[in-house]
């Protein structure tokens, strides 16, 4: 369901692959990867056959040699060349920083650093990138886990490639889905304990943004960048990425299937929705945030009322849930409609137009359950949705000034309704 692939021992291994480009064309999958530490690879176990599997032929190493040293690398293997590049000069403990550190101004600020000191081993990593691509071999980079260093070097490539600036933030923001992970295995490597500084293993969105926004502020954009201060010629550089790693999207998109959630998929259904709520706010939207909605509240949803998953060629591309009453937002009602909540489709990944066939079965159900109309809300400060659903035939009847679902502060949301034939 998202670009995370699944391995016992790494836990941000991402394929940068299906990211669509301002001109059409998408990211190739499985021909860049990015990764917390392969050095927690071992030769004989599934992890390193499935590593195998991918068929690598380049991995860049981003972290100092002392790290490697204290934590090994990965392993040697004739199918892969292995390019220790350290990006960053300058080594601070993020663990041991205090709470008054704001994660966002202070790790662009560090970006900003690597990004001029390590201006030889970034020239080389994007070098050896654009040769991985002509040669059409898969590659991987990493440092320790898979946020930082290999965020920077990430936002570069994706930047060239043509990839716009809130698909940059999102991708790097993407790591928040393995925070709970990383701070296990840094807790299980010291004794217990919990890092000082709460911005530990977090990827906000804001880091990125600051990032992005100063690198243009001193350089007037990433191609002056790499020009200036890599001394790439970033034309002749952007386009042999762009020749070898984009492609047409597929013309023929897999039909939706559509099956019911049980209890057993709460798990993918907590996952959906916060991959969901980081692509809103790396785009400036400010309605859902991660770790809001847990596996409890989709228990009591599927209990309650129904949750559908929606799925293409086998894969999952979306969900939604249908209930039967909504007093919070609509009041007391006689059961005349059905309220549809949370419709999700997998950012970048599922078909064109999921959002709206997502709608057509949800009111394929209110109908079948004899319904006359079809109800949902949005924020009142998210114009971008309200037109979403007035195009699928909605009409806005009212608003909410003072909805709470009991997870925080009331707010104002904007009342739709749609007559079913």
């Amino acid at each position: 369901m998202d670009r995370h692939i699944p391995f016992a021992g790494l836990h941000n291994f991402r394929d940068l692959g299906g990211y669509s480009t301002a001109d059409g064309l998408r990211v190739r999958p499985g021909r860049l990867y990015r990764s917390d530490s392969l050095g927690k690879l071992t030769p004989g176990t599934p992890d390193w056959d499935r590593f195998l599997s991918l068929g690598v032929g380049a991995v860049i190493d981003l972290r100092y040699p002392w790290e490697i040293d204290a934590r090994g690398r990965i392993p040697e293997h004739p199918s892969f060349a292995y390019h220790n590049l350290s990006i960053e000069h300058r080594p601070y403990d993020q663990a041991a920083l205090t709470a008054d550190v704001d994660p966002g101004p202070y790790l662009a600020e560090r970006f900003m650093e690597v990004a001029e000191d390590g201006t030889e081993e970034i020239r080389r990593a994007l070098e050896v990138i654009a040769d991985a691509a002509r040669s059409d071999t898969p590659l991987v980079f990493h440092c320790a886990s898979g946020k930082d260093r290999t965020g920077e070097i990430a936002a570069l490539v994706l930047t060239l490639l043509g990839v716009d600036e809130p698909t940059v933030v999102e991708d790097f923001s993407l790591t928040e889905l393995a925070t709970p992970a990383l701070l296990a295995e840094w807790s299980a490597r010291n004794e217990g304990r919990t890092p000082t500084w709460p911005g530990f293993a977090r990827a906000p969105e804001a880091v990125m943004r600051l990032f992005l926004a100063a690198l243009k502020d001193r350089y007037g954009s990433v191609e002056n960048y790499v020009e200036k201060s890599l001394s790439l010629d970033a034309d002749a550089l952007a386009a042999t990425l762009r020749t070898h790693l984009l492609e047409a999207p597929p013309a023929d998109r897999p039909p939706l299937t559509f099956r019911r959630a049980t209890d057993a998929d709460a798990p993918l259904l907590v996952r959906l929705r916060d991959t969901a709520a980081l692509w809103q706010l790396a785009r400036g939207i400010d309605q859902w945030q991660p770790g809001e909605k847990d596996e409890a509240h989709f228990h009591t949803r599927v209990r309650e009322g129904e949750v559908w998953l929606a799925h293409a060629d086998g894969h999952l591309a979306g969900a939604y849930e249908l209930w039967w009453t909504d007093p919070a937002a609509w009041g007391p009602r006689p059961a005349d409609a059905g309220y549809i909540h949370r419709l999700m489709t997998v950012p970048h990944l599922a078909p064109p137009g999921t959002g709206r066939t997502l709608l057509t079965h949800a009111e394929s159900r209110i109908e079948a359950a004899s319904r006359p109309y079809s109800r949902l809300d949005c924020l009142t400060t998210n114009p971008r949705l309200r037109a979403y659903y007035e195009s699928a035939g909605y009409t806005a009847v009212g608003e909410q000034q003072a909805k709470t679902d009991g997870t925080g502060s009331p707010y104002a949301v904007t009342l739709l309704e749609k007559r079913l034939t």
